[in-house]
């Protein structure tokens, strides 16, 4: 903020809107590809619509007003995944053109296909696109996006003052240069989250600017064994020279009743659930404009129905829809490709208490392709395993979101539905004790349960799903009544606690010193989850192929059988005699019912967030 005006200078009103969007994985428009299927209550383009009605408003009270998108906006819906050579822009460059964004920054995952592939993405980009922690290594490397940027915008109310002077910064979680170090491969170098956005408002501020906004992509930490120097939210809003921030990464939504903030603070969901607005009053005196107040608010495009579905709020944008229209197509062609054949149905509703069958189905091709790849290796005999969790889950991404199915011949899109993020295969030595902390690690999704109680929920809501690893090739029990060994960011929080139990392979007990072979996805490998107990173990070497590749390959006979695929399920809760605890789910899962044992599962209805419960006995 600026200071030292004095009491008889002149003083004028104005305003500035900032509308934002963040965490998009290129969910662009309101279709779900895995299931083939118009309409669902998500997507930019029905953002689109509450956009142009923000402009609006903004135009009709003589706002500035701005667009920006903070970031993991590339990757992760079958409408981003396009093939090397083709023609034209990205679809979500395509989409930022169409929307006129202002200013983008970037998250971690925008960096999963490596700097070249992002430096291609970016190049027709009608914005800056930034990152303020991130330099290359190599001072002489020139990189596809700014450390900082400034945009000038006139104050329609206030013709005759000159334009207000925002400067903008972007930060990303550091971890990001671990996380895709198989492709970044050293090219840059990264700076914390908190000193970078410091440093780069501070500059900003000396060069005229006047107010900063944080692209931020982080979240909050605020709980025990959460990681400050990933999720810096609260942190970066203490920055003085920062005036209004707009937060990502954690798919949460900001502003809630829980977090109070000094200054507007926005985090807008993800895949398109809602469009943030940051409304600064400024007030103009002879040293230039500055922010004398601000709010934040959230504007959802569907509203959350009690039966589990979701209510559109706002139409999808024909300007949008036509411009993406050609993308669309093109990739409807290809998730339609038949992929095989599925005598069962695979579906993901009771990945965390019962057998996944599209976990086995990845978990056998994976394998399968590994022990081809390791043939002649020092490795080929050693005992193989093959870890897999699940993508869809629920979650965050809501009571929709979960893998399903039905047993039949396969397209491509159903192959996406098993494996959402194109990760490759990777194989990994480890010893007994790390295979065993590997598990542990991976029970920390669980709450810790009370003998005897009843309605806890079963799995804590903090802890992501999709680090739930289930290593095919053993037998295990996990028992819930213990607290967990790990926090979920891999520090060890409970030395003497052990959930995991009766640890097998072949029948006889695991031992520490045992070597085994693990066939899993390159997000793991690369620090992904922050399974510390990984960062020891040897990776084997084996050539770049993408896991969807080896399930079609696997389904299609292309691969040999897999020995895996005879054995049990590898896991079973522990039974807690007398107890019962609530497990959340989707809707669709009423339609399963039946594959759970007589008695283990009782309906209890929908939750206030639309969510199926089940009653469970342990």
């Amino acid at each position: 903020m600026k200071s030292g005006a004095g009491a008889s200078d002149t003083r004028s009103a104005g305003e500035l809107h900032v509308l934002a969007t963040t965490d998009l994985h290129c969910n662009l428009l309101s279709h779900d590809y895995y299931a083939d299927r118009q309409g669902t209550a998500a997507g930019l383009s029905r953002v689109a619509t509450l956009i142009a009605e923000a402009r609006a408003e903004a135009a009709s009270r003589g706002a500035a007003c701005i667009l920006v998108d903070n970031g993991d906006g590339f990757q992760g819906a079958p409408l981003g995944e396009v093939l090397p050579g083709a023609a034209g822009p990205h679809p979500l460059v395509r989409a930022f053109q169409t929307l006129k964004y202002d200013a983008a920054g970037l998250g971690n995952h925008d960096f999963d296909f490596g700097l070249e592939a992002l430096a291609e993405m970016l190049q027709d980009m009608p914005c800056p696109v930034l990152c303020s922690n991130l330099s290359a290594a190599d001072p002489e490397r020139v990189l596809p996006f700014a450390p900082a940027a400034v945009l000038d915008r006139a104050v329609p109310s206030c013709p005759d003052l000159p334009p207000v002077r925002i400067g903008l910064i972007s930060v990303l979680p550091p971890q990001t240069l671990v996380w895709c170090r198989q492709v970044l491969g050293g090219q840059l170098q990264a700076a914390g989250i908190v000193e970078a956005a410091a440093e780069q408002a501070r500059r900003l501020k000396a060069q005229g600017c006047d107010m900063v906004l944080a692209l931020a992509h982080t979240g909050l930490s605020g709980r025990a064994g959460s990681d400050s120097s990933e999720n810096a939210l609260g942190e970066l809003a203490a920055v003085a020279e920062i005036d209004a921030l707009v937060g990502g990464h954690t798919h949460l939504t900001l502003p809630d009743p829980e977090h109070d903030f000094a200054k507007p603070v926005v985090m807008p969901g993800s895949h398109g659930s809602h469009l943030g607005v940051i409304r600064l009053q400024l007030e103009y005196t002879g040293s230039g404009w500055q922010a004398a107040a601000g709010s934040a608010s959230l504007h959802a495009v569907a509203r959350q129905q009690e039966c589990g579905g979701a209510q559109p709020l706002a139409a999808e944008e024909p300007g949008l829809v036509q411009a993406l229209a050609e993308d669309h197509a093109r990739t409807l062609e290809r998730m339609r490709e038949p992929a095989g054949h599925s005598p069962v149905a695979m579906h993901s509703y009771f990945t965390f208490f019962a057998p996944d069958r599209g976990l086995t189905l990845a978990a056998c091709a994976q394998a399968a392709a590994a022990r081809v790849l390791l043939r002649g290796t020092a490795a080929e005999g050693l005992p193989l395993l093959s870890a897999a969790a699940p993508g869809k889950f629920g979650g965050r991404s809501g009571p929709q979101s979960y893998t399903d199915i039905a047993a039949g011949d396969l397209c491509a899109r159903n192959i996406a539905d098993l494996q959402v993020f194109p990760n490759e295969l990777r194989a990994v030595e480890v010893t007994g004790a790390q295979l065993r902390d590997w598990l542990e690690m991976s029970a920390g999704l669980f709450n810790r349960i009370v003998p005897g109680s009843s309605g806890q929920r079963l799995t804590d809501p903090q802890r992501a799903g999709h680090n739930f690893d289930v290593i095919f090739g053993l037998s295990y029990r996990i028992d819930v009544t213990q607290p967990p060994r790990f926090s979920a960011t891999g520090e060890l929080i409970s030395p003497e606690a052990r959930r995991i139990t009766d640890l097998r392979w072949q029948g006889r007990p695991v031992d520490p010193g045992q070597r085994f072979a693990v066939a899993v996805n390159s997000y793991r490998v690369s620090g992904g989850g922050r399974f510390r107990m990984l960062e020891e173990a040897a990776e084997l070497a084996l050539p770049p192929v993408r896991i969807r590749k080896t399930i079609r390959d696997y389904i299609a006979g292309r691969l040999p059988p897999e020995p895996l695929a005879q054995a049990p399920y590898p896991w079973r809760l522990a039974p807690v005699p007398g107890t019962r605890a609530v497990a959340v789910t989707g809707p669709g899962a009423a339609r399963h019912l039946q594959e759970l044992p007589a008695g283990m599962a009782t309906p209890r209805g929908f939750s206030s967030s639309g969510f199926w419960e089940l009653d469970l006995q342990l």
